[in-house]
């Protein structure tokens, strides 16, 4: 039981040292309001007639991509996880963390979280910025907090899988390059622009089974007003269940990486 609490502390004290190197960058963070005002400016406008089509499931395109760039948000904030393990390792702050008497496990797990924890910041910030542009949340406050937690699962999953890749790519154009490679195809195989009753069924295949749209599929029910409970829970336990996975494989990989 004491083991299990100070691995806890170790987990809080690695993700507290994130948290504050997050809100230490300014420019970062005014670039987590930009780029999900352009992409609801631009992008809810240019297919603003697509809610034209029928069998389309929302009245405002607006509406319907919010809970997509929350999604691509999340996501783009998960890589960070990765690239904060190259950055330590190259200036030599992860051997600092290695010669402490901290858990090994506690560093990526705690880098997870750190990534979750600035996901929600993110969401609650696009929100704001949706409602700033006239996007009705059909289930209010409680709907938004739901959406902020999948979306925080959401991360926690894909920082996983950047950090499992930092442990194996050791520099930093690496990492960039093959997170680049994943990152597109996760968003633009998934349900977070286009519904996937207006996919090509191969394309639709794919989405059924990509964690992003384990994501999206609730928030955007949660955007237009349907508490589907039952939907809600199996998708929040699917990503629950691909978070713990990739956070046994990244801690198993890092352990491997610094042994």
């Amino acid at each position: 039981m004491r083991r299990i609490k100070y691995i806890i502390s170790d987990i809080w004290y690695v993700c507290w040292r994130e948290m504050k190197h997050f809100m230490g960058q300014k420019v970062r963070i005014l670039m987590n309001i930009v780029q999900p005002l352009v992409w609801l400016g631009l992008m809810g406008n240019m297919f603003s007639n697509i809610t034209t089509i029928p069998g389309f499931p929302a009245k405002s395109y607006l509406q319907f991509m919010t809970p997509g760039v929350i999604a691509m948000t999340s996501i783009f904030m998960a890589t960070f996880g990765g690239m904060s393990i190259v950055f330590d390792r190259r200036f030599g702050y992860l051997n600092k963390l290695l010669a402490s008497p901290i858990s090994r496990a506690s560093i990526p797990m705690g880098k997870m979280l750190s990534s979750a924890l600035q996901a929600g910041i993110q969401s609650l910030i696009i929100v704001v910025i949706a409602l700033a542009l006239g996007v009705k949340f059909g289930t209010g406050v409680p709907g938004v907090l739901v959406m902020i937690l999948v979306a925080m699962l959401l991360t926690l999953a894909i920082s996983g899988i950047s950090l499992s890749l930092s442990a194996v790519l050791k520099t930093q154009e690496s990492l960039m390059a093959v997170v680049n490679f994943l990152t597109m195809p996760l968003i633009f195989t998934s349900n977070a622009m286009f519904p996937t009753n207006m996919m090509p069924k191969w394309l639709a295949s794919i989405a059924s089974f990509n964690p992003v749209s384990f994501a999206v599929a609730p928030m955007r029910d949660l955007v237009l007003g349907n508490w589907n409970w039952g939907s809600l829970a199996l998708d929040a336990l699917a990503l629950v269940g691909f978070g713990v996975l990739m956070a046994f494989i990244s801690t198993l990989l890092f352990r491997r990486s610094v042994a």
